[in-house]
């Protein structure tokens, strides 16, 4: 993979962006008090003061300054470890702030169906029916599925190619609405697992061109996205809304694939009897349509 100078200044000014920006958003949420420090005065602005950070982390205000406005790099580790202290970051959030911080390049293609999705994968999601299952990337890309899995809302196949993500779904498409039982906290949770992956995509045009497309026209996902929650795994159990075959209790089975480690096979198989049932009549609704399609 040959990248030129160009482009590696370009990805490191996103990184930085991205970084100052996540600094800036764990330091408004906290109160002096969440720190040990006394409320002095009245503050413009919600959250700690910047020269409180770099006090609590033994830093230089101005250094300080510098990254939450992008223009510093090559903190140490040290520095880092320092800063994720003051500002009581979990764990998610300090793999997030060291990914932010070294950006290692992605190889995968994961976007070329051809090169991930092979044949077995194709003959896999056939035979899994009844359980919905799709092939997707970790921008939610589906590039594969099942029939049952193709119709669980309306039918995927319908929409336009770049629209075969589920973030599109859930946050342009108001079908998707009422899919999830849950839906504001599927939503949530979403966003912060592709918040966490895209420290590792900040130099590709298609993960930046989607959070861009969410957040001029969602806002929804525009407040989601500037809270900078992260998490690096998805929930396991879901209630889904079957139009014709009404409530159905899921458990989300996540499988890596050997060909691009960043895509995963996703299994929706049944909790119980009840939702064994209605997913068996939900494929035999459709068991003239073709058992698996990939994504052109």
């Amino acid at each position: 993979m040959v990248i030129d100078s160009t482009s590696l200044e370009q990805r490191d000014v996103l990184a930085r962006r991205e970084l100052g920006s996540f600094l800036r958003s764990r330091r408004e949420r906290l109160r002096p008090s969440d720190v040990g420090l006394p409320a002095t005065g009245r503050r413009r602005t919600p959250g700690l003061r910047r020269e409180e950070v770099a006090v609590l982390a033994g830093i230089g205000v101005t250094w300080y300054a510098w990254l939450e406005q992008g223009r510093a790099a090559g903190a140490s580790h040290q520095v880092l470890a320092a800063i994720a202290d003051a500002l009581r970051l979990d764990p998610d959030e300090r793999e997030h702030l060291w990914r932010l911080s070294e950006i290692p390049m992605s190889d995968a293609s994961e976007d070329q169906t051809e090169q991930v999705v092979t044949g077995a994968h194709l003959r896999l999601l056939a035979a899994l029916g009844p359980i919905p299952a799709c092939i997707q990337t970790a921008k939610f890309d589906i590039l594969a599925c099942n029939a049952p899995y193709r119709f669980l809302c309306g039918d995927l196949d319908a929409a336009p190619p770049e629209d075969r993500n589920c973030m599109v779904k859930l946050f342009l498409d108001p079908a998707w609405k009422h899919f999830h039982e849950d839906h504001e906290a599927v939503r949530t949770r979403m966003v912060a697992r592709f918040r966490s992956a895209m420290p590792e995509h900040l130099d590709d045009p298609a993960w930046i061109g989607l959070a861009d497309r969410l957040r001029a026209s969602s806002p929804a996902f525009a407040r989601m996205w500037e809270r900078h929650d992260l998490s690096s795994t998805g929930h396991t159990e879901q209630t889904v809304r079957l139009r014709d075959d009404g409530p159905v209790r899921v458990m989300l089975t996540r499988l890596r694939l050997e060909t691009a480690p960043t895509v995963r096979l996703t299994a929706f198989q049944p909790v119980g009897e009840d939702d064994a049932r209605r997913l068996a009549t939900h494929a035999a609704r459709h068991a003239d349509a073709p058992a698996v399609t990939a994504r052109a």
